[in-house]
């Protein structure tokens, strides 16, 4: 960015001495503008990656333009190419823009959009991508979308500058017209018109390839980095423990990034808004120049007193004054859309949930309960929907009166000298058409209302998520249970305290060792802790203080009362969470016989909803297939047998003791067979304080 900046000032002060020698106005301008833009470009090596892009294009821009327009005020253009001239202010354009986008990135809404966006361009990794009509190759992710940036940005201007062409072209048509002059009418129709449309259509196709690559790309590296942010070091668990404010994480990551980057099925983008923005500056200040220069003589109606640049003064008026009605009528916006993707989500959940349970539901004739259930959840999505139609309704009648009024202006305010024959048809058109483009312009945020304040939505989503995840790394940390490598080949609890995420002490004084190869079975009464150990011994729990040592390099597997079953195929249930690809079908159907699941070994390759078809004993025999596989040094199993009868129960605990001879079995349970298949027994005991604190028992004394 340095020697950027200093090219830009470079420029700017050549730019001065050729006004000190010229003494040309335009010089003047560029050479402060420069000088502006040289200082914004100096500047921003420590703004965002995403805005520094942009930076960049407009100041090389400055110092390309720049140079060619010197060029011209000096005499050293060719007159051969006097037709292709750049008008004087593309340079100062630039600057000015290199300028506002080192503003923006000072505001707190900006920051946050670029915060996300950032991301994607830091990014360090290496992906494989291809340019046709060249092979593929190897180049790193963010490099790969700066270009893309770069080259659609750089399209977006040079279709900006083809409207400008056409421009001068429908002034001279109509021109062409009025005097009936059909020789130029045709010239100008093949030569100028078809010409510059064909680039301007090529140049489309191109952008929306290059686009729709850069979108999908951008997604799918984004997504991959929040469920990656929301999976690591089981975040998910934690925020869901503590209730950290992020309602459906599932929207947020499928919906709401789509929707940040390119809008999804409505609405804009952070891409659509960015290049949309530097198009519409474009426009504004190629068009507002043109317009300036039409109606440097007009008058105001029924007086002699001209205003330079008198059109172009109306257009501001009338746009700033639009936007502030706007804004003032649909401001309440950004909360409904908010409120609106939360309901729509609790409300998808609440249907995928009863689909889920949909046994339970039935054998509990639950059916009028849910569709009460589920016609209240819709109920507050027709509330706020009512209330952002009657939101968008007042906008509608606003901005519908203001745009139907808007390309008539400029006619009424040219026809007096129109008719007064001071000028062309073909002027008062050219005039009408800068005039709805500066118009149109100015008036981004009124046309563009209602998306932004969608767009606001998903980014207040997407922050509050970022937040949320923030917090249950903080919580992570902050926790007070210390995890270490044991000295000794034992699982070690010592001085543990155990709360509840409400900061209820629900186990004091917890001091055990479980050596390895023995089989331990702790019981106790509901509620007395005895999960909660578990997952401090798994290192998921985090509220509480003490110290657990883990043997360096162990396995440890924990099998719930109620295992999770993923949709897909019976193979890839089985072997969760490794890849089914680590087995083989005889070590798969193995295990299914072992587990007592032999009418299931030909069917693993079957695509279901494993978890809906499978009762709740067979759901915990294939978690103890899925045991068998993983063979882990450590195996806790909380109540992993509790849906089964007494035989098939201690059919598997002396499977697990046959297969697993190097493993350690630590159990939770409630029936009194299962202390014939353990060594040892720990029971969770009420104590003075009024939490349960683990107490070694006699191997004989019945379970609780």
């Amino acid at each position: 960015m340095t020697l950027l900046s200093l090219a830009v000032a470079a420029l700017s002060a050549i730019s001065l001495g050729v006004w000190w020698s010229t003494a040309d106005v335009s010089a003047l301008l560029l050479g402060v503008g420069g000088l502006l833009c040289a200082g914004a470009t100096f500047k921003s090596a420590r703004i965002s990656t995403f805005l520094k892009i942009f930076i960049v294009i407009f100041a090389t821009e400055v110092v390309v333009f720049g140079g060619l327009f010197l060029l011209s005020v000096v005499g050293l253009w060719p007159e051969s190419l006097k037709a292709y001239k750049l008008p004087d202010s593309v340079a100062l354009t630039v600057a000015m823009f290199g300028i506002l986008v080192w503003a923006m990135s000072h505001l707190k809404v900006v920051r946050s959009i670029c915060a996300i966006a950032d991301r994607y361009f830091e990014s360090e990794g290496v992906t494989q991508a291809r340019i046709w009509p060249f092979g593929p190759f190897q180049v790193r992710e963010n490099r790969l979308a700066i270009a893309a940036v770069v080259f659609l940005v750089v399209v977006n201007q040079a279709q900006v500058g083809i409207n400008v062409r056409l421009s001068f072209f429908n002034r001279d048509w109509f021109n062409a017209i009025q005097n009936k002059d059909q020789a130029a009418f045709w010239s100008l129709l093949y030569t100028v018109f078809l010409f510059w449309v064909a680039i301007y259509i090529v140049s489309a196709i191109i952008e929306f390839i290059a686009q729709s690559i850069l979108m999908i790309r951008w997604r799918r590296w984004l997504t991959e980095h929040y469920v990656g942010r929301w999976l690591n070091g089981s975040t998910h668990y934690r925020m869901g423990l503590k209730g950290l404010n992020a309602d459906n994480p599932d929207q947020r990551i499928a919906e709401d990034v789509n929707r940040f980057i390119d809008g999804g099925q409505v609405g804009y983008g952070i891409y659509s808004y960015s290049i949309l923005l530097i198009s519409t500056l474009s426009s504004l200040v190629s068009f507002a120049v043109i317009l300036w220069t039409l109606s440097a003589d007009f008058t105001i109606p029924g007086t002699d007193f001209a205003v330079p640049g008198f059109l172009f003064w109306v257009a501001l008026i009338y746009s700033v004054v639009g936007t502030l009605i706007t804004h003032v009528i649909g401001r309440s916006l950004v909360g409904l859309y908010f409120q609106r993707q939360r309901y729509e989500a609790d409300f998808r959940f609440s249907l995928a949930r009863l689909r889920e349970y949909s046994e339970q539901i039935a054998l509990l004739k639950g059916e009028a309960a849910e569709r009460r259930l589920a016609m209240g959840r819709f109920g507050r999505i027709f509330e706020n929907y009512l209330q952002i139609v009657d939101l968008r309704k007042r906008l509608m009648v606003f901005t519908s009166t203001y745009g139907q009024i808007s390309p008539f202006i400029p006619y009424i305010v040219a026809a007096p000298f129109y008719f007064a024959g001071k000028i062309q048809l073909g002027v008062m058109s050219q005039t009408a058409g800068a005039f709805n483009r500066v118009e149109g312009a100015l008036n981004f945020f009124v046309t563009y209302y209602t998306s932004l304040a969608d767009f606001k939505a998903v980014l207040d989503r997407l922050s509050s998520f970022d937040a949320a995840i923030d917090q249950a790394h903080a919580l992570e940390q902050a926790s007070d249970i210390v995890t270490s490598p044991a000295s000794a080949g034992e699982i070690g609890i010592a001085g543990l305290d155990l709360a509840l995420p409400d900061g209820r002490v629900i186990v004091t004084h917890a001091q055990i060792t479980f050596h390895p190869g023995e089989a331990v079975l702790l019981s106790g009464h509901s509620g007395s802790g005895k999960s909660t150990l578990f997952r401090a011994v798994a290192g998921v729990w985090p509220f509480g203080k003490g110290g657990i040592t883990v043997p360096a390099g162990a396995s440890v597997m924990l099998l719930p009362q109620k295992p999770y079953i993923p949709i897909g195929t019976l193979r890839n249930a089985v072997t969760y969470p490794q890849d089914a690809a680590h087995f083989d079908d005889a070590a798969l159907r193995k295990a299914l016989e072992n587990a007592l699941m032999g009418p299931f070994v030909e069917r693993l390759d079957e695509e279901d909803n494993w978890s809906q078809r499978l009762s709740g004993g067979e759901q915990q025999r294939l978690a103890v297939a899925r045991a068998l596989l993983a063979k882990p040094d450590w195996l806790f199993l909380d109540e992993a047998t509790s849906a089964l009868d007494e035989p098939t129960e201690a059919a598997l605990y002396r499977l697990l003791a046959d297969n697993l001879p190097g493993t350690t079995v630590v159990s939770i349970g409630h029936r009194s067979t299962l202390a014939a298949f353990h060594q040892r027994r720990v029971v969770m005991e009420k104590n003075a304080e009024g939490a349960y604190t683990p107490v070694e028992q006699a191997k004989t004394a019945a379970a609780e």
